[in-house]
């Protein structure tokens, strides 16, 4: 468990350093409202950017982007509404999936943007 638990952490830390490369600011980490977490809180270009972090070690059950299931997606937008109400968040909003893979040594970060709304 613990492995999990280290292996996720780095896989937010590794996608935030990508966002950021890519001209994103990160503004929040590990939103937390009710049973919601949004692991990344960016913003670009005006938009409000809420992105869904997931790490894997292999793909013997699928790839990472695969376990953002509908469920999920509902949690995340249910803490989004929040956040936007909380931040009076006028503007443009967009769900993004980061997937990371570490497999053998190497790691794979793909970017989905507007993965689900």
């Amino acid at each position: 468990m613990v492995d999990k638990i280290k292996r996720g952490k780095e896989g937010e830390n590794l996608a935030a350093n990508f966002l950021k490369a890519a001209g994103y600011q990160i503004i929040d980490r590990n939103y937390r409202y009710r049973r919601s977490e949004i692991d990344l809180i960016a913003t670009k270009d005006k938009v409000l950017v809420f992105v869904e972090v997931k790490t894997r070690g292999s793909h013997a059950f699928g790839y990472p982007e695969e376990f953002v299931d509908e469920k999920k997606a509902e949690k995340v937008l249910e803490g989004a509404e929040q956040y936007m109400i909380e931040k009076d968040w006028q503007g443009d909003v967009r769900y993004d999936i980061i997937s990371i893979s570490m497999i053998g040594g190497e790691t794979e970060i793909k970017h989905f943007r507007d993965a689900f709304h």
